[in-house]
């Protein structure tokens, strides 16, 4: 897998799922709504994890500048 995500993609996504979590916990989001939700800031987490988005590579996509 090559890296594929910036350091700005991943802080917004990091982000989100921290607000989607956080909305969950506070019962803001509950029911079928509130587990699709939580099941994205899962996967949000996980690809600003290993700087890598599947989607990103079906587009032809690529957020992280080139490291010389």
């Amino acid at each position: 897998m090559k890296k594929n995500m910036g350091k700005t993609d991943k802080a917004v996504r990091t982000l989100i799922a921290f607000v989607i979590a956080a909305l969950s916990y506070f019962d803001i989001i509950t029911g079928i709504l509130g587990n699709v939700l939580l099941v994205l800031a899962i996967v949000l987490l996980v690809t600003s994890f290993i700087n890598f988005c599947p989607l990103y590579t079906l587009f032809g996509m690529n957020t992280r500048k080139n490291e010389e």
